[in-house]
């Protein structure tokens, strides 16, 4: 389920911003994204494990307090109920940022004492829609727009569109809300909206023409491998969910993209949807050439809480049992931090980060699936708090549907 924060919109310039050349600015490669300079933010999570780290040291827990602001640049077109979810870039002392309305802006903060707008890119959004970032490739800013939902690329240099292209198949709702994230020769995006019955997906566009290379849903289809967890006569995977509303990471080493879904839909209605309802509150991983699913580790069958997972997966190297293993781990908004082998999603441990945790009475170390997980019922009952009456108020449990992590950025 997406949330939104409404506020004034702000572009803050509180950090040293390097560069000062007028010269035509340098294409971002490949190279770079993996290497990325460390006065630059050239992607959403900055480097592709998710991390979301800075190798900048002239802010520092001793000297924090003595920031002020900077400057302020105002953003969005006054037509209120705005707010600012994305993750500005930064190349050189520019800044690149989308805000509700999907109008890109290109800022020059390399004074340190004014921001001034180059220029702005007006995708002509029928409303807003939150919008969390952008992502560059080459010589172009690559961003999501909604209604209809398209991904654009913007010139860097000129502000001038050089394509669009229209990802909205025949779902009016759907929305494209994550930054994209640029990898090789290939764009990948998640597709949102599935709180207002959309069928969600993950596909790879090529970035020198917004071509769709291929697109995978997350809510397999009748015949499909996992349709089977969709029970029932309603034909609820039309309308599943599965929602991918926050930027995946990336292994260059194996070549493997790792995304988050989001719940299942209706949110909190199991009766409707019965089953395990695969690939919601998931962890999987694709390839990006082919589309193809390397793996998946699904954290809540049956989901009835909204505790979808689309939050940061990052990706880390760490030792377990004396031996280097290449990890991945997530704080779950189900509660509990799951950390699993990168190459197969296999269970390395599972704690909670929460002490009061009640929907379930724990996870088994081994499959990472709650101790009270029955494969054999389509409706789990868990830890006995779900909410077991058809329209009858939602049982006190926690973490709520609020969440214990969402989707705020981790490191």
């Amino acid at each position: 389920m997406q949330r939104q924060f409404t506020g004034i919109l702000v572009a803050l310039g509180c950090a040293l911003l390097a560069g000062t050349s007028l010269a035509r600015a340098a294409e971002v490669t490949p190279q770079r994204l993996i290497n990325p300079e460390p006065n630059n933010w050239l992607m959403n999570h900055r480097t592709y494990d998710g991390q979301r780290f800075s190798p900048l040291a002239q802010i520092t827990k001793d000297n924090v307090r003595n920031l002020k602001l900077a400057y302020a640049v105002p953003l969005g077109g006054g037509a209120g109920n705005e707010w600012l979810e994305a993750t500005p870039l930064v190349e050189d002392g520019f800044i690149y940022i989308p805000d509700a309305w999907g109008v890109l802006y290109k800022i020059d903060g390399r004074s340190g004492e004014v921001g001034r707008i180059v220029w702005r890119m007006d995708p002509k959004q029928e409303r807003p829609a939150t919008n969390r970032g952008a992502a560059l490739w080459g010589n172009l800013v690559i961003s999501p727009a909604s209604w209809p939902a398209r991904i654009i690329a913007t010139d860097k240099d000129t502000g001038k569109v050089v394509w669009e292209t229209n990802v909205a198949t025949d779902q009016a709702e759907l929305r494209i809300t994550a930054a994209p994230l640029a990898l090789k020769d290939k764009i990948i995006i998640g597709a949102s909206g599935g709180d207002s019955g959309v069928r969600d997906f993950v596909a790879a566009l090529d970035p020198t023409n917004g071509k769709v290379l291929w697109r995978k849903f997350t809510i397999p289809a009748p015949g499909e491998p996992g349709s089977e967890t969709w029970k029932g006569n309603a034909n609820a995977w039309q309308t599943g969910g599965g929602a991918v509303w926050v930027t995946g990471t990336y292994d260059p080493a194996t070549n493997q993209t790792f995304w988050g879904t989001g719940n299942p839909v209706p949110m909190f209605d199991p009766f409707y949807r019965p089953g395990d309802n695969l690939y919601t509150n998931s962890a999987i991983s694709w390839d990006p050439e082919t589309g193809k699913m390397n793996w998946y580790f699904q954290y809540t069958p049956g989901d009835m809480w909204d505790y979808d997972e689309v939050g940061t997966h990052i990706l880390i190297d760490g030792e377990v049992a004396g031996q280097q293993r290449k990890l991945i781990t997530h704080s779950a908004r189900n509660g509990f931090l799951y950390t699993m082998d990168r190459g197969n999603g296999a269970i390395v441990t599972v704690k909670p980060y929460m002490d009061n945790v009640n929907w379930t009475k724990g996870i088994d170390p081994k499959t990472g699936k709650p101790v009270d997980y029955d494969p054999s019922k389509e409706i789990q009952t868990y830890a006995g708090v779900g909410n077991l009456t058809p329209g009858a108020p939602l049982k006190k449990v926690c973490p709520s549907q609020a969440g214990g992590n969402n989707y705020f950025p981790s490191s």
